[in-house]
């Protein structure tokens, strides 16, 4: 099986987030992926079949299967272009999210990705605690979303790791007004066995559109104000986000896990 890991949201290696990308002749069983996955300890390892109208796309973290992501997205963009369609202009995925198409403009890859509609929520004691400082908001998506003072409260934040796996929410993100940057955020997924996502590009699509509304303005350079760290070029384009960035190559590799039993594909995967 042929694998590559990859910075994405990127400028050079040992930035931004990598990502595991397995490029598949066919499906391999669920619990294979899985493994990969957990093996790799990433926070997302993409496995991607070509169809005869584009690519089957899914993502996994060392905690399960997950319904959308950003920065694996663009790796696996980054990598089909490169190595697998060097003549394309853009690539389309289906997902369990939906049809994601990713096109290359000038220097950047740009993800067409859904909005996630947000309701502001009461902030409650559990999250103070879980964070270590109060927030001034809360909403909720599929993740939960905490604003912050500042940005101080952002980079300084070292969150309960426990404490956050009791918040509901599937992963949870704080964020706050940005000085250089029209906002940053940093993401936690406990959940989904990862301690810290370095870039997110799914908590973008909750961030996005709070930050537009806020600042009434619909195109955003964020940062994701991880240790890594990783800068996301961004626009709400009614109730989707063009999300772009860039991406390098980090090593490719040959994975020796293909003794498998025909017997452990389900239909769906045949």
């Amino acid at each position: 099986m042929k694998y590559y890991m990859v910075d994405a949201f990127a400028e050079k290696i040992f930035e931004g987030n990598p990502a595991g990308v397995c490029v598949l002749d066919q499906w391999v069983p669920d619990h294979l992926m899985q493994d990969i996955a957990t093996e790799n300890n990433l926070s997302e390892t993409a496995f991607t079949v070509k169809e005869t109208d584009g690519y089957h796309l899914r993502w996994f973290t060392p905690g399960g299967e997950i319904d959308l992501c950003g920065h694996a997205t663009l790796g696996t963009a980054y990598i089909l272009f490169r190595f697998y369609e060097q003549e394309a202009e853009k690539i389309t995925f289906h997902t369990k999210g939906g049809q994601l198409v990713v096109t290359r403009t000038d220097d950047l890859l740009e993800m067409d990705f859904p909005a996630y509609v947000l309701s502001q929520i009461p902030v409650t004691d559990e999250m103070t605690t879980a964070i270590g400082t109060r927030p001034l908001e809360a909403w909720m998506g599929r993740d939960l979303v905490c604003v912050l003072e500042n940005e101080e409260q952002v980079y300084a934040a070292c969150p309960d790791q426990e404490k956050v796996r009791n918040l509901d929410g599937l992963l949870l993100h704080i964020t706050t007004r940005g000085e250089k940057y029209d906002c940053v955020s940093r993401t936690f997924a406990p959940k989904m066995g990862v301690v810290e996502d370095a870039v997110c590009g799914s908590g973008h699509c909750h961030m996005i559109p709070l930050w537009a509304n806020k600042l009434n303005k619909d195109k955003l350079i964020a940062r994701q104000a991880s240790k890594r760290g990783g800068t996301l070029y961004c626009r709400r384009d009614g109730n989707r986000i063009r999300m772009a960035g860039t991406a390098v190559l980090y090593s490719s590799a040959e994975l020796y896990v293909d003794d498998f039993s025909e017997e452990d594909f389900t239909d769906e995967h045949k």
